[in-house]
């Protein structure tokens, strides 16, 4: 079996700048990797999520329940993985993930305030994603820790990616549902023991080259 690293967080937590900063590292070391971001929007199987997050199923998070958002998500790896991954990964390959089944972790456990119905939920999904579909349970999970007020000025000055307010999905543009994601983060990160790195310290957002430095010294262990 291979080696499934995932890097997970909130928005704008900084993933995709990490995942390249990883790759980056790997090649620079000589070793082989593949790379995968779920949602996969390249495929078809992300169809029932671009709609979901374009807003056509309700235009709040909340309005869709997290056990039909996490079918959507839950589809579209599963397609990706049998399609692109499976046998490199069965043959020892190391993948990349800038997000994966810790994203519904995150976004769809969020949606739930009764602790009891969260727990009921995270198990349903760990035994529909890793159990039905027998997709890969990571190695080891990277979570983000970038706290919701810091999150917001980022995602301010990256305001020029998007034309007008409806341009973002509906997780990105509710900050409720950011900060619900954040602390749901913050909980499942410990209850599935996720390596946990501090984005921010003494009250300022830390370098992307410090957070690198977490995340690889930790996978260069592992590999």
């Amino acid at each position: 079996m291979g080696k499934l690293f995932v890097i997970d967080g909130t928005d704008a937590s900084g993933k995709q700048t990490q995942l390249k900063k990883l790759q980056e590292r790997l090649e620079k070391e000589n070793i082989e990797y593949k790379l995968v971001s779920f949602p996969n929007y390249d495929s078809p199987s992300s169809a029932l999520v671009k709609m979901y997050l374009s807003g056509e199923f309700g235009e709040n998070a909340k309005d869709v329940s997290p056990y039909i958002a996490s079918t959507f998500f839950a589809a579209d790896r599963y397609a990706t993985f049998k399609k692109d991954l499976e046998k490199y990964y069965n043959n020892g390959g190391i993948i990349l993930a800038d997000r994966y089944t810790t994203a519904n972790m995150v976004h769809q456990a969020g949606k739930i305030e009764n602790a009891e119905e969260r727990e009921k939920y995270l198990n349903w999904l760990w035994d529909f994603e890793f159990n039905l579909y027998k997709l890969p349970i990571p190695t080891k999970v990277f979570f983000l820790d970038m706290p919701p007020e810091f999150a917001f000025e980022l995602m301010k000055n990256r305001e020029n990616k998007f034309t007008h307010e409806a341009k973002k999905d509906i997780h990105e543009r509710d900050k409720n549902h950011i900060i619900d994601s954040y602390n749901a983060a913050c909980e499942v990160a410990k209850k599935y023991n996720w390596e946990q790195i501090n984005c921010v310290d003494n009250g300022k957002i830390r370098t992307i080259e410090e957070i690198h430095e977490d995340i690889f010294n930790k996978i260069k262990d592992l590999i």
